[in-house]
């Protein structure tokens, strides 16, 4: 093995750790991550640091909170100043690729993409497969490549601008227009293709130069919004769609409802098309387990899985209607924010059999990354989540941030105002997890507080019943903005020696030893 291990960052886009059956659920939605979890190091309370795409994956990317790099809304661009991790690793010899299947990380120009020598992009009218390093090809195939590429380039840019236009974003949730970018524009991608060519790189090694280390990212789209698994999982997940016209007539119209994915519920749902939506969302999570069990299948049948650091993790969860919430724009409940994390450490630094029982959260994926790769600077160092436990330097204290992207917002409060202010969907969102609870800040002065122990699903609001409770973490979010907000100003001055206290704050997040 290398001195330098892969390095494979899988995300679940999407993905409840709540409906994982290694996480609990009563049913077999994940046999293959079960038994993947059971040979590798298993964390139990795992909190992304946002609950949407953008912040959540840039988090990941450069170790921050959103408060810290600020890529918090689809316009955002990460700033140069931050260099991401495919940056650093490329900078270090890794042969970086990418395999995605969400367009906000694909598509949109939003610095995600830096870093990476291929970017492999399967979500849009022309799937982008740029050339590989080293390959050859005549003169015909050069300009039959030029020409895709312009293409795609082309389709890329105009999707970059729906996702930054809020008229073009109306017009793209028009009845007209949701089937099209459904089912022409692949919006959920293809999940099969985009595995079976992440594990034929890392095992043929195509284009990889002899000894040289490959890491590689894929998004994989399947739990994502609208619902079509196969018919088999249909039936074991959601038999009754199969047999009931009317709950079939809802799936139908939720699936073709895109407001709605985003728009909080006026009212309740009622017990059937509840049990609709969690079971098609069952099905799609098995579904994705069935093709995930054969990649891990697939690099242990090569002997690659040993050589690899295998991360597999959500950017964010789902509301499937609880607290009359659907999808993933505004909340900071677990629905949201608590999500699988498995580490597969070929060193054995996190080790392999055990379970992670404190809260962590997913942007120490970064470091943990550096640190397998023998590239990490001190302070980056110390956040590796193979320091877990005791030795712990965030004592377990976790931090999650639910700024509304500005897109989603503009369009609620024009279809749907008086929803916005009835639910807060206008106001940022801060938690977090200390101890046994979660205090969970909306605007400036609403408060609620859970044990997450005892009350996992947040069903009682302890806020008055524990008032000094209340007051402690209050002061931890308080302390946390004050440490975690920096602004462009002070990034583009780290390295200014006239000023200790930017430097102090910059060097605790990482920026200077």
């Amino acid at each position: 093995m290398t001195s330098q291990p892969d390095i494979i960052m899988l995300v679940l886009d999407t993905q409840r750790a709540d409906l994982l059956s290694c996480y609990g659920y009563p049913l077999q939605t994940s046999p293959y991550l079960d038994a993947f979890a059971a040979d590798a190091t298993f964390f139990r309370y795992a909190v992304s640091p946002a609950q949407w795409t953008v912040p959540s994956h840039t988090s990941m990317f450069t170790g921050l909170y959103p408060s810290s790099h600020q890529t918090l809304h689809a316009s955002s661009v990460i700033p140069d100043t931050l260099p991401t991790l495919a940056e650093r690793l490329s900078d270090n010899g890794y042969y970086t690729s990418a395999f995605c299947n969400n367009p906000l990380v694909g598509v949109v120009n939003n610095g995600l993409r830096r870093g990476f020598l291929d970017f492999f992009n399967y979500s849009g009218l022309m799937t982008s497969r740029p050339n590989r390093a080293g390959t050859r090809s005549n003169l015909f195939d050069r300009y039959r490549q030029l020409f895709k590429r312009t293409l795609s380039n082309g389709m890329t840019a105009l999707q970059d601008v729906f996702a930054r236009s809020d008229a073009l974003l109306d017009f793209s949730f028009s009845p007209l227009m949701v089937p099209l970018w459904q089912t022409a524009l692949s919006f959920k991608g293809n999940t099969a293709k985009s595995l079976n060519d992440a594990a034929r790189l890392h095992v043929e090694r195509k284009g990889v130069e002899e000894g040289q280390p490959i890491f590689s990212f894929i998004n994989l789209m399947g739990t994502h919004m609208p619902y079509h698994p196969p018919h088999r999982f249909v039936e074991r997940f959601a038999p009754h769609v199969l047999q009931d016209k009317a709950a079939l007539r809802y799936l139908r119209r939720f699936n073709g409802d895109v407001f709605g994915w985003l728009a909080p519920l006026a009212t309740s749902i009622d017990e059937k098309s509840r049990r609709t939506l969690e079971g098609m969302y069952s099905a799609e999570v098995a579904y994705q387990d069935d093709l995930v069990g054969a990649f891990i299948k697939r690099l242990q049948a090569s002997g690659k899985l040993d050589r690899t650091l295998l991360m597999v993790v959500a950017d964010h969860g789902e509301h499937l209607g609880e607290k009359l919430f659907i999808g993933h724009s505004t909340t900071l409940y677990n629905e949201l924010i608590h999500v699988p994390l498995i580490i597969r450490d070929p060193r054995n630094e996190l080790l392999r059999g055990t379970e992670v029982s404190s809260f962590v959260s997913t942007r120490r994926i970064f470091h943990t990354a550096l640190e397998a790769a023998g590239i990490a600077t001190a302070a980056e160092q110390s956040l590796t989540l193979a320091r877990n436990g005791d030795n712990d330097p965030e004592r377990s204290v976790v931090f999650s941030e639910g700024i509304p992207p500005s897109n989603m917002l503009n369009l609620l409060q024009r279809r749907a105002p008086q929803l916005v202010a009835e639910r807060d969907c206008d106001k940022v969102r801060r938690a977090v997890y200390s101890g046994n609870y979660k205090l969970i800040k909306t605007g400036e002065s609403q408060f609620e507080l859970y044990d997450m122990l005892d009350d996992p699903h947040e069903e009682t609001n302890l806020r008055d019943i524990l008032p000094e409770q209340v007051e402690l973490m209050q002061e931890q979010l308080e302390a946390f903005l004050h440490q975690n907000t920096v602004t462009s100003i002070e990034i583009e001055e780290r390295s200014d020696q006239n000023d200790p206290e930017v430097n102090r704050r910059l060097r605790d997040l990482g920026y200077l030893e």
